[in-house]
Order: C-alpha cells, then structure tokens, then sequence
C-alpha cells in the first residue's frame, strides 16, 4: 500500500527526472527486515522528520525545485501518520482482546433483554442504550482484571497463551489504567443515567468475578457455582435500570442464566481439563478422572431449566407459547447432557457445549417475542377489581362469588428448581 502511494507521490515531479523519482521512492519506502518488520527509511539528512531532504540530498537531486521541497513534506506527513495509525491499531486489538468483547457482547445481551422485560409497556430507548453501553465497559474492566491476575497461570495455556499480557504486547500497568477506567466509567454511567441500584449491581459484580470468582478458580471448584451467580446478575441489572427495583418475575431470566452456565461450563472443563491443570486452575472435572459426576452435575441444571417456561407464563410475564417453546428447548439441552452422561466422551461434551451455545439466544429471543406487555387501563380496573367477590349472573338473579385469588410468585419457592426453600404459608384459597 505505501509503494503505491509513495510512487503516486513521486508522479508529481514525474516532469522532472522519471528515473529519479523511482530513486526516491527506493529510499523512502521501508525496507522489510528478516523479523517481519520494516526498517526505517532512508533519510540524508538529521532534520525535517522520518524522511530529510536537504541540498545534499533530495533536495539537491532535484535541482532545489519547489515540487521535490512540497513531495518532502508531504511523504514526512505521512510516515507520521503510519506510526501514529499502527500504534493506535495495536492498542485497539490488545484492549479488545483483554475485554473479551465477545463475551462482554453476551453479557451486554443478556442485560439489554433484562431492561426490555422490566420496562413494561414503553421502553425508554435513550436509558436502553445507557444501560447497555454502562454493562459492557463494567464488564471489559471485569475481564480485563481476571487477565491481569492470571497472566501467570494464562502463559501456561495452550488456549490463553498468546493473550496481550502473556505474550508481552501490553504491560500489567496498562491493563490496570484500562481497567480501572472503563470501570469507573461504566458505573458512573448506570448511576447517572439509570438509578443507584444498577449501578451497585454492577459494582457488586465487578467486584465478585475480578476479586472473588478469579481467586477461587485456584483454589476450590467451587468457583464455577460463583462464576453462575455472576452471570446471572447483568439480566437482573437490566431490569433493575428499567423498573427501579427487582420483583419475584424479574428473576426468570437470571435463573435461567445462573442454571444455562453450570452445563455450559462443565462441557468446557472437561473438554479442556489437560489444559487446565497446567494452569493451576481447581475445576470441578479435574477431580473427576471419569467424568460422571461432571456429566450427572451438568444434567441436573439441565433440568433444573424445565420449569422456567411454566413460571414465566404463569408470573404474567410471556405468554403460552413461549412455555411451550421453553419446555422443547429444555428438552433439547438435557438430551445432550443426558447423552454426556451415558457416554462421557469429547464428542459428547462438545455436543453439549454447542447445545449450550444455542439454547441461550433462543430462549432470550423468545421472551421477548412472546413477553405479556400490561395495558396500564386493565392493569387499573385488575387492581380496582381485586375484591374477594365478584358478580354473575344465573338464571336472571346476581350472584357473588368468591374468587380465587391467584398464588404469589413465591409460592413456588418449595417446588423445584428451588426445592431447597421453606414452604410459606398462605391463607384459605
């Protein structure tokens, strides 16, 4: 590309010598060295930037005339601006890859979907956006200092060795600055913009993946349960943005993220498991040789996912369709993990990797498809009807009778997927 533009360059003084300004273009263009990188062009004199032309020189080539003065300045300009782009361009790509934008892209959707369920009838687009653009420098900050604290264990990894810090293309310090900023900002943002209760949210979870779950993965496996819970926050942030506050059926989407991730992540483990231990990293199928207890734990979450479809219809917050489609997608996933678990080989753990990878986008997808927008009027006249009685009409006289009344969100707390809650106690139905 520079050959190209240099030798456009020196086009315009083509009326004076052809051959010569081919020559200038031999000097000024860098010549490649055996590394792969280029080595600084020629220059004749010690002023006017990365390429001088003085009498002696180009200058002198030329006859001192005005258009070899103005090819000087112009070509000087534009090395600088090479340095100047391939710097940037390579701070671009290591910032980029110490924030897993991919995956800080995933956690910005699942967030995004969060405040789009708790904003009821009207979506409030410019606080969307914030929210957004707030959750993913909160969690390029969080992925970035993960980095920072394992650039040790991540130079022992096939997978994770050619990562910025590991491989010696961005300094500890540099990553820290980037950090440290994009946090701050992201924060600041949610709290300005949306309300201080997504903002702590976002804070407390920053503060749980850099300072409690990278911590843990060196030490217990638990750290995958605590990964889960950190994962299934930035859904509850979203709705947090949206609604000011958390309800019983803003909880639909972060449970199914928390139990999605324990499958999602136990395939992972054990398809990189050799990987792992020679990072010094204390995962859950490591102390697994035969991989059963990995494959039972990622069948149980499968599960545990079945009923989400059921709640989230029944809480008023999808309709039923969406139950059903739930239910298959629920299905789906189990079949592979159930299939994991009788043949617990890499094909079968990738199979149910890949099924992880697309249950989540479809079940996202279909809540917001199929989510119950309330109509403020009839959510008015339920409130106002919301009596112990109601009016019928039998063979020409009104009859009251009792209604019956519709079971709170939290009854369902006893039944499974939370088996593990006391029961409460409500009065006559």
């Amino acid at each position: 590309m520079w050959v190209r533009y240099c030798l456009r360059l020196s086009s315009k003084v083509s009326g004076v010598n052809n051959d010569r300004s081919l020559n200038l273009v031999s000097r000024i263009v860098p010549k490649p060295r055996c590394d792969g990188g280029f080595s600084r062009p020629y220059s004749t004199a010690s002023t006017g930037g990365p390429v001088g032309f003085s009498q002696s020189g180009a200058g002198a080539m030329y006859g001192g005339t005005r258009e070899a003065q103005s090819l000087a300045v112009e070509v000087s300009g534009a090395f600088k601006a090479m340095g100047t782009m391939e710097v940037a361009n390579h701070y671009g790509r290591c910032f980029w890859e110490l924030s897993k934008a991919r995956l800080s892209m995933l956690v910005v959707a699942t967030s995004g979907t969060g405040y789009i369920l708790g904003s009821g009838s009207s979506i409030d687009y410019l606080g969307l956006c914030c929210t957004c653009a707030g959750t993913m420098m909160v969690a390029a900050s969080a992925n970035s200092l993960n980095q920072v604290f394992e650039v040790k264990n991540d130079a022992k990894m096939n997978r994770t060795k050619n990562r910025p810090l590991p491989s010696g293309r961005i300094s500890v310090q540099q990553a820290v600055t980037w950090a440290s900023s994009v946090g701050l900002a992201g924060t600041a943002l949610l709290a300005f913009q949306t309300n201080t209760l997504a903002a702590s949210l976002a804070a407390s979870n920053l503060f749980l993946y850099a300072f409690v779950y990278t911590p843990l993965k060196q030490i217990h496996p638990i750290n995958t349960w605590v990964g889960a819970i950190v994962g299934a926050i930035p859904p509850a942030l979203g709705w947090a943005a949206a609604a000011g506050d958390i309800s019983v059926n803003g909880m639909i989407l972060p449970a199914a993220l928390y139990f999605w991730q324990i499958p999602h992540f136990m395939a992972l483990a054990y398809l990189c498991r050799d990987d792992y231990a020679k990072g010094g990293f204390k995962m859950f199928s490591l102390g697994d040789p035969t991989g059963r207890r990995t494959a039972l734990v990622a069948l149980r979450n499968c599960v545990y996912l079945l009923p989400l479809g059921y709640l989230a219809y029944d809480w008023g917050l999808a309709s039923g369709w969406f139950c059903a489609e739930s239910s298959l997608l629920a299905l789906a996933i189990s079949s592979t993990a159930a299939g994991f678990f009788v043949n617990r080989t890499s094909k079968s753990a990738r199979r149910m990797f890949h099924a992880s990878l697309l249950y989540l986008p479809v079940f996202m997808g279909g809540l917001l498809v199929h989510r119950v927008v309330p109509d403020d009027q009839e959510l008015e006249e339920t409130i106002s009807s919301s009596l112990s009685q109601k009016e019928d009409y039998e063979h020409g006289e009104v009859v009251r009778r009792p209604i019956r009344e519709r079971r709170p969100p939290v009854a369902y707390a006893s039944v499974a997927p939370f088996p593990f809650l006391p029961a409460p106690s409500y009065g006559s139905w």
